[in-house]
């Protein structure tokens, strides 16, 4: 087997059906496609499929073979698990919960977490004490379904490190945690890479590819819609990194091209970003 190689749901064209997506993304080369349910409305209804809506998209999967291994769930962001408000909490928690069991519908191993306590409010030792114990209740139901939750390395200081994670990771004590880092975040906030890989290899469960640019005294920094190349990635280094600390798993390309003008726009964003990737990633014996 080789390695993995697998793209983000935004980056394939907004339109399409999950049999067409899966096919796109086959056309292209991919392993997988990674599910996104962000904060908007139209996404979150996909915690609310019928049966019947979950069995066409394992029908896909199965008549496409191209995977749908991981979820993006950013819905978090809307409603987070740290949340001064006592609705907007019990909303998170229900809307985890039904995450949890649509990836056991859909055969889902690894669901991504954002790690924010909360993102449109003000944190507090409160605001992480509650994330804190809501995360937990959330393992122990990840645990119960034998599904993963990975957190994401953030662009926010409250979770921007493979280190920070590793703090929660021991508070939290569960089997089902693991960490989403995102090459792009850890650059940005200028981590040390061979610290923050060595320490948490063990504990890394997929990665995505992006580019971005970095946090400063006088930037809060771009974390999305960089292009590869043109951000503060140093791309060898990191994969330099990434095959000393022996990560064998995936990876995502992360892309938001979702929206273009047309599907040979889309294509051609894509492979732009391939042909950056694909020649680095063979050169440090990644594939």
């Amino acid at each position: 087997m080789t390695r993995p190689i697998g793209i983000y749901e935004k980056a394939t064209p907004k339109h399409l059906t999950w049999f067409e997506r899966l096919n796109f993304a086959k056309e292209l080369g991919f392993d997988f496609v990674e599910m996104s349910v962000d904060e908007s409305d139209a996404r979150l209804a996909r915690l609310d499929w019928t049966k019947e809506e979950r069995l066409e998209i394992v029908k896909a999967i199965y008549n496409t073979g191209i995977r749908i291994p991981t979820i993006c769930f950013s819905g978090h962001r809307r409603f987070p698990m740290g949340s001064n408000d006592a609705a907007t909490e019990a909303k998170s928690l229900e809307m985890m919960k039904k995450c949890i069991e649509l990836a056991q519908d859909l055969g889902v191993r690894n669901i991504q977490l954002a790690g924010y306590d909360v993102y449109y409010e003000e944190k507090s030792p409160e605001t992480r004490a509650k994330f804190i114990k809501n995360l937990r209740q959330a393992c122990d139901w990840a645990e119960e379904a034998q599904v993963i939750l990975s957190i994401e390395i953030m662009d926010d200081p409250f979770i921007n490190s493979i280190e920070k994670y590793l703090a929660i990771e021991k508070e939290i004590n569960s089997p089902y945690l693991f960490v989403y880092p995102d090459t792009g975040n850890v650059s940005a906030w200028k981590n040390d890479l061979w610290s923050e890989f060595y320490l948490g290899h063990r504990s890394i469960a997929a990665l995505h590819l992006k580019d971005t640019y970095a946090v400063t005294e006088s930037s809060k920094g771009q974390f999305r819609d960089v292009p590869f190349g043109k951000g503060c990635v140093d791309w060898e280094a990191m994969f330099d990194v990434i095959k000393q600390t022996n990560y064998k798993g995936p990876f995502l390309i992360e892309m938001w091209s979702e929206n273009c003008e047309t599907v040979e726009e889309t294509k051609a964003a894509i492979k732009e970003a391939q042909n950056f990737l694909y020649p680095l990633i063979e050169k440090a014996g990644l594939r």
